[in-house]
């Protein structure tokens, strides 16, 4: 479709869905959601690869009344193992991002995104080879390889929602895409559950490979069809490029050649209120996402083909409250209160929420509608933290929004990869209610400090 001059002076008469920044937040939706594919899907997975009799038998004779069902894998890895795999992934993905986060600012993002995510989606193929043939150590090898590819995704969508969407529009389109993260996830582990029992090639492997070539597919359209900013792209009315530009930059050069503030940005207490709150939700939302399949199967005896279901919704939860939360976000602030205060109290429902809820989840082990009802109302209102410290980045600076979420989101994923590690000590001789109690506990506690840190801290005001 071509868009002239002619056709639209405004850019309020353009439909929204022929604004072209609708589009590129779509695929940068279906993006993240590919990236969330491709870093649960090991979670419920693993849950079919273990014999989980089997280990539990060497560890403790009476951990075995927690073990029912079609839980008989191929792998006889331990639970510390099991934790190391899972964390395998994130050594990769902390690596490229502040490297990434340097080389966007003048290479631009587009391409570092596409073709990351098509080596995190061709790897995938040889995880079920690597797994047989080489063991743990060759699978950790290509989940390392896997995360090294989706690195930039993170870094490289700020960016480009920090040249393409308006002020104003940024906590609905942040979340909307972000929020891709969950409908990943809501799709990974159902999807993941039935192939591990119904799938071919022994059923867990087929996990993979159906994903990997979803993935594959869309790196192939998103590097064909998504422009890097307004200014390149070919299909965009004249009334919409002019609109961007001059809502994002009207009181900021778009200047590439600026120097970057980096000694500036390390002193900045709004910069340190995002960084801690963003490694405490990476904390307490990868010890969900690496561990809960496994809670679900050891502790509430859930089976196999159920347990991708049950799992995914307090992900569910997530994604549509995220979208409530920005809609409510963007209101407030249209409705004049100031951008520090909307980011602090939807933070603050977005960490809190979770921190009182896992709390209660360790008590209630006796009732599964319980036990699942706590953990999507949890999760539910930890979507409200894409309208809250998720998006801050770019209140702070759209120049240098792609380099402040790389060098958070580098630090966060360090925390994070050290949750499904904490985990698997804690329940390793014994995956008893106590422990997991122990897990969640600790998830909580660093919920709720983070949260008081941003609350206390944060700010929406411009700082370069």
């Amino acid at each position: 479709m071509e868009y002239t001059k002619e056709k639209y002076s405004e850019d309020s008469d353009i439909p929204t869905c022929a604004r072209r920044r609708v589009f590129v937040t779509i695929m940068l939706f279906l993006g993240m959601a590919n990236a969330y594919v491709m870093r649960t899907n090991m979670s419920v997975a693993i849950v079919a690869m273990v014999d989980h009799k089997s280990i539990t038998k060497e560890r403790n004779s009476n951990s075995t009344r927690y073990i029912e069902g079609d839980l008989h894998g191929e792998f006889n890895w331990s639970y510390k193992l099991q934790g190391y795999i899972l964390a395998s992934f994130f050594y990769g993905y902390v690596l490229t991002q502040i490297p990434f986060g340097f080389l966007i600012k003048n290479y631009g993002s587009k391409h570092f995104l596409g073709w990351g995510m098509m080596i995190n989606s061709l790897a995938a193929f040889l995880v079920p080879i690597s797994a047989r043939k080489g063991g743990y150590l060759a699978l950790c090898v290509v989940r390392f390889v896997q995360g090294l590819g989706e690195g930039p995704i993170v870094p490289c969508t700020h960016a480009m929602l920090a040249h393409w969407i308006p002020p104003d529009e940024r906590s609905r389109s942040g979340a909307a895409v972000y929020a891709g993260a969950q409908f990943g996830t809501i799709v990974s582990m159902p999807l993941s559950g039935l192939l591990a029992v119904h799938g071919f090639d022994g059923g867990w492997p087929s996990i993979f490979y159906v994903f990997g070539i979803v993935s594959t597919l869309w790196s192939v359209l998103f590097l064909w069809l998504v422009p890097e900013d307004p200014s390149v792209a070919k299909t965009i009315s004249e009334a919409e490029r002019k609109y961007i530009s001059k809502a994002i930059w009207s009181t900021q050069s778009a200047d590439n050649t600026a120097k970057t503030p980096i000694c500036s940005i390390f002193k900045s207490v709004p910069f340190w209120a995002i960084m801690i709150a963003h490694s405490g939700q990476n904390y307490g939302y990868e010890t969900l996402m690496t561990e809960l399949p496994t809670y679900m199967a050891m502790v509430m005896k859930v089976k196999l083909k159920a347990n991708g279901f049950l799992s995914s919704l307090p992900y569910l939860a997530m994604w549509i409250t995220a979208i409530v939360f920005s809609v409510i976000a963007d209101r407030l602030i249209r409705n004049n209160m100031s951008i520090t205060l909307a980011r602090k109290i939807m933070n603050s429902f977005g960490q809190y929420g979770p921190a009182v809820t896992l709390l209660a989840v360790g008590y209630c082990y006796q009732s599964l509608i319980l036990t699942v009802a706590l953990f999507t109302i949890g999760m539910g209102l930890n979507g409200a933290i894409y309208s809250g410290f998720k998006i801050n980045h770019l209140d702070l600076s759209p120049t240098f929004a792609g380099l402040l979420m790389s060098m958070t989101n580098c630090c966060a994923n360090l925390i994070g990869l050290t949750a499904p590690m904490v985990a698997g000590h804690v329940i390793n001789l014994d995956p008893s209610i106590a422990n997991w109690r122990i897990v969640f506990l600790i998830s909580s506690a660093v919920y709720g400090t983070c949260a008081t840190f941003f609350l206390l801290f944060a700010s929406g005001k411009r700082q370069w």
